[in-house]
């Protein structure tokens, strides 16, 4: 069986129309129907329907397009690779980044990245935490360092780089903002400020909870979309909010105070990418990831030593 009935069968059964198909796959329209027909005769029977109006699976085509579409992306993949492996990591990786996750180990990939392959141009992408899985979504970043938690089952969750604890964050006048430490219970006796956006429910739980660990609800207020704007509302008096410790080195201001938070879990920044979409490309980043954190254990073993 060749790739290329393959390749056609399963672009025509996305697109259901044999101009698309030839477009897509830059081949005649004869060509989609000639690939079609070789395939079919070799299988024996009929994987379409199709008229002048309607192109349709038959129940044999829809059953062939469960049992191959699966394996056929890891066939491509793997062509794929040996291709890049080949010729070497080339083109651009679009690498989103949200907000302090662009820390100092992301520096370090970086560099691990481009040292190892200076064919591929690298362009990192700021993402918003009202939408920090968005670009991911519609394929405008190729991977994304990310907060976790992450549990989509269309992504992949790659090496942890990062796990620091959380901090509240609060006008340098409010009452907490003497004390060595606030308790996570503190938040149900002060407004929290609100963020919105289309994170999945169990993102936005983790990081900014509705209630307490003990149940006592915590009251919201003025909502805000991005980073900056909550750290605005903050200082303005609007409300608190939990962040992570990193933010004390990278958006340091005069009018916010900072304070430990217990009770919280840590928060983990990982690499993420569409598993579907996964490329050559995609998986070198990974795989530089990977050397990264263990520089990174290595290093910290080394200081406990």
């Amino acid at each position: 069986m060749e790739f290329r009935e393959l390749e056609t069968f399963l672009v025509l059964a996305e697109e259901l129309h044999f101009g698309r198909t030839a477009e897509r796959l830059h081949v005649s329209p004869p060509r989609v129907t000639q690939n079609l027909q070789s395939l079919e005769r070799r299988i024996g029977g009929r994987l379409f329907d199709r008229t002048s109006r309607r192109v349709a699976l038959t129940p044999l085509g829809k059953q062939f397009w469960q049992d191959v579409k699966d394996a056929y992306r890891q066939l491509d993949r793997a062509v794929e690779q040996a291709s890049a492996t080949a010729r070497g990591i080339e083109g651009v990786l679009r690498v989103g980044f949200l907000g302090s996750g662009a820390n100092e180990w992301t520096a370090k990939l970086v560099t691990e990245f481009r040292t190892q392959h200076p064919g591929c141009e690298l362009r990192m992408t700021e993402v918003h935490c009202a939408d920090p899985l968005g670009p991911l979504r519609i394929g405008d970043v190729d991977a994304l360092i990310t907060r976790l938690p992450v549990a989509e089952p269309d992504l992949t969750v790659g090496p942890v780089l990062l796990s620091e604890p959380r901090m509240l964050a609060m006008p340098v006048d409010h009452p907490f903002a003497g004390r060595s430490s606030v308790s996570v219970e503190d938040l149900a006796r002060v407004e929290v400020i609100d963020v919105v956006g289309p994170a999945p429910g169990y993102w936005w739980e983790f990081h900014v909870p509705t209630t307490t660990p003990g149940g006592q609800p915590i009251n919201r207020r003025q909502a805000v979309r991005t980073f900056q704007e909550l750290l605005t509302a903050i200082a303005n008096g609007q409300g608190v909010s939990p962040v992570v410790e990193s933010v004390s080195r990278y958006y340091a201001r005069p009018d916010i105070a900072l304070v430990p938070l217990r009770g919280m879990p840590d928060s983990e920044v990982a690499l993420v990418w569409r598993t579907a979409g996964e490329t050559a490309r995609v998986r070198a980043f990974a795989e530089a990831a990977e050397r990264v954190v263990i520089s990174r254990d290595d290093e910290k073993a080394l200081c406990l030593a």
